[in-house]
């Protein structure tokens, strides 16, 4: 057995979800978008909910939008007793203008057309609000640092978090998964045209860093 065959094995069984890794960031944008008056977030892509939580401690309106049935399921079974947060089981789009303070993306942007959706988010936002983007990339050979790093750091990680041996994944890891068709590059070009100043950048754990706030 090769050592990539063994350290998929080793990850397999204590895994751990690289989203989290970004939850603080997500959770320090949210907390200066509160800060200014923002009262309005909506996590888009939400998943079983794992960001839903935090965010109502920030935000006394949280909205998670999920399309897939099952997953959208498990979220509202969560809050369904939560007067701050409510899931909507549908797609992102057809949104209220300036409906939002707070729009977030993590590992979801790449299952949505991209020009559109950054498109929509846009008008979507509030003045002042923010959007932040935890995204996935299509590798090229620019990301081999990054993933080379991020190689080694995720059995140290997953060991540390889940040191006991697991069959399955935890069910808030459950979400429906895709690879990302577009590269770093490509993907900062359309958002840059789409959302002018937008900041970017490549993180570990196959992640890449957006945010971008709305002129005043």
């Amino acid at each position: 057995m090769g050592v990539l065959e063994s350290l998929a094995r080793f990850n397999a069984a204590h895994p751990w979800s690289h989203n989290e890794a970004y939850t603080a960031l997500v959770l320090r944008h949210a907390r200066t978008v509160r800060r200014l008056g923002g009262s309005a977030a909506v996590d888009v892509g939400c998943g079983t909910g794992n960001l839903l939580a935090p965010l109502s401690s920030v935000f006394p309106q949280v909205i998670g939008i999920e399309p897939d049935d099952s997953t959208a399921l498990i979220a509202s079974r969560r809050f369904e007793a939560s007067n701050t947060v409510r899931v909507d089981h549908r797609a992102f789009g057809g949104e209220a203008a300036h409906g939002y303070d707070f729009i977030v993306f993590v590992a979801s942007l790449h299952h949505m057309p991209l020009r559109a959706t950054l498109q929509e988010a846009m008008f979507a936002l509030r003045p002042g609000g923010r959007i932040v983007i935890i995204g996935l990339s299509r590798e090229t050979a620019d990301d081999r640092l990054h993933s080379s790093i991020s190689l080694l750091l995720n059995p140290v990680i997953g060991f540390v978090r889940n040191p006991r041996r697991t069959a399955a994944a935890p069910l808030h890891m459950s979400a429906p998964t895709a690879s990302a068709s577009e590269s770093f590059d490509e993907i900062r070009k359309i958002a840059a045209e789409v959302l002018p100043g937008i900041r970017m950048r490549r993180r570990l754990f196959w992640r890449y860093s957006a945010v971008w706030t709305a002129p005043v």
